[in-house]
């Protein structure tokens, strides 16, 4: 199927925009981050707005123009309406407050989430010139921005877009920062304080009936010793980078005991017989360090009493072996 090149170009420039945003943001030494972030992010939401729009039109450009009436021969205003163009004789397409209106006419709602967490981007990047270059709202607005990449993600997804996400890393690193709460608000300048408080207002308006997408997504990070005795380090990839779990974080990733999994899929499936044949899965899930980890009592002594437990995911793999109620 042919694919309209200008729905195309606008997809991807709306990636390569977004991509460009987390990978300033990123930059372990960059001056200008959370303001540059804030303006290709909008551009980006921009171009994937009005390129769902267009498709929606029929790939009708003047469907992300913006029109003016025309002039009668006595310079007044007719019905009909016309691209209004540029400087460059150009027509100039919609900003995206126009895009959302516009969707919205045609039944596309995006929702209330994420429609307030796009206007305090908005607010950002109109702003971005007071802000000083100063880091009293980086965590704010690092939780801006997580909140941007999950909706712009999951908008994806939703309205089916054909963009294989898999093969771009849709992330912000977990910058050192210090919290705002132990900053003196006297280093504030009035437009931080400002912008601060729309934001927060945006935060404390959050339509908790909005599953789907997030106003901002809350930042909580704290550091602990870890010994041998109290953490698990663990190794997905060959390459990939080493984790330490607390065993609070261990019970939370791995909560179920075996009785536990045994009671839950005798009510999940209606094939399901405790049996040699479930005793076979389960001894494979036990291979897999992701579904399951063994507990000891005493973990210097390789002989002492020992527990396994298993993850929520372990429906995955049963899924594939019962037939589900």
């Amino acid at each position: 199927m042919k694919i309209n090149k200008t729905y195309r170009s606008l997809l991807d420039k709306s990636i390569n925009s977004m991509l460009s945003a987390i990978e300033i943001y990123n930059k372990p030494d960059f001056k200008y981050r959370e303001e540059t972030f804030s303006i290709l992010a909008i551009n980006s939401w921009e171009l994937l707005l009005k390129a769902h729009l267009l498709k929606k039109s029929g790939y009708k450009m003047t469907s992300i123009y913006k029109m003016v009436p025309k002039l009668k021969k006595d310079k007044t205003p007719s019905k009909l309406t016309q691209p209004k163009m540029n400087r460059s004789g150009n027509p100039i397409t919609i900003g995206l407050p126009a895009a959302i209106l516009r969707l919205s006419r045609t039944g596309e709602t995006l929702g209330n989430n994420l429609i307030k967490s796009i206007k305090s981007l908005i607010e950002l990047r109109d702003n971005a010139i007071h802000f000083h270059n100063t880091n009293e709202i980086s965590k704010q607005i690092q939780e801006l921005g997580f909140a941007c990449i999950k909706n712009y993600m999951n908008l994806i997804k939703e309205w089916e877009i054909d963009i294989d996400l898999s093969q771009y890393n849709f992330y912000l690193m977990p910058l050192a920062y210090v919290d705002s709460k132990i900053d003196s608000e006297s280093i504030l300048t009035d437009e931080v304080k400002n912008y601060l408080n729309f934001l927060n207002s945006k935060v404390s308006e959050t339509d908790e009936s909005d599953k789907k997408f997030d106003v901002a997504i809350g930042i909580d990070i704290s550091f602990k010793k870890a010994t041998a005795l109290d953490g698990i380090g663990m190794k997905y990839e060959k390459d990939g980078v080493p984790i330490t779990l607390s065993e609070e974080d261990i019970t939370k990733r791995f909560p179920l005991t075996h009785e536990e999994v045994r009671i839950t899929a005798a009510t999940r499936y209606s094939n399901f017989k405790y049996n040699n044949v479930f005793h076979g899965h389960m001894k494979i899930i036990k291979t897999n360090e992701k579904l399951c980890h063994t507990r000891q009592l005493d973990p210097n002594n390789s002989l002492s009493t020992s527990k396994t437990f298993y993850s929520t995911n372990v429906w995955q793999e049963l899924d594939k072996k019962y037939v589900k109620r």
